[in-house]
């Protein structure tokens, strides 16, 4: 009797490791029917591509700034943004890519809404986190779908359009991060990490 038991259970637990391997993820099958399509997306914004070389950032930071469209972020590696959210709240983006055989292959940036105050509700992340994603769909188009673990303690926003990633998510409690990848470039990075 006993031993019936443990085999039963032992039986579950195999059909259920056995499911839960066979069984790719929403996000999984996206992302290799995208990556399979051959597909090169690489517009970021301002002007700014996935694949440009850091000469070729450089350059078009400094133009925009220039013309007062850009300005240096509070911290030494980053350029800011002023973006017009479809809330109309005003808000800061800031950026600064990351560069693999000197060319962009990650672009993190980051979103926080001006006058930010743990106590004002309508500036709360959740709310900033959503303007993001709507913003992001004027850019990019529709497409962001949800992304989570089991208790939703996690949760992001994507869009893949062929090697071209976008991930939208709560970085802290008034910041919303947004990384946007080329997923060949990354892929590979992990495959030699490994």
């Amino acid at each position: 009797m006993i031993r019936n038991r443990y085999y039963l259970r032992f039986v579950k637990l195999s059909f259920f490791l056995l499911l839960l391997g066979a069984c790719q993820s929403e996000y999984q099958k996206i992302e290799e029917r995208e990556l399979a399509s051959g597909k090169e997306v690489n517009e970021l914004f301002l002007g700014l591509q996935l694949g440009m070389d850091r000469k070729g950032f450089y350059e078009t930071c400094w133009d925009l700034n220039k013309e007062g469209i850009l300005t240096n972020g509070p911290t030494e590696l980053s350029v800011e943004y002023i973006p017009k959210l479809p809330s109309g709240n005003p808000a800061r983006m800031r950026f600064y890519p990351k560069f693999e055989d000197e060319k962009i292959y990650l672009m993190p940036v980051e979103f926080t809404y001006d006058g930010w105050a743990p106590w004002n509700e309508e500036l709360a992340v959740e709310k900033l986190r959503a303007d993001v994603v709507s913003y992001f769909e004027e850019l990019y188009g529709e497409g962001f779908f949800e992304v989570s673990n089991e208790d939703k303690s996690l949760i992001a926003f994507v869009k893949i359009d062929g090697n071209r990633r976008i991930r939208v998510f709560k970085k802290d409690l008034s910041t919303i991060r947004a990384e946007i990848v080329d997923l060949k470039v990354q892929k590979q990075l992990e495959k030699e990490a490994s």
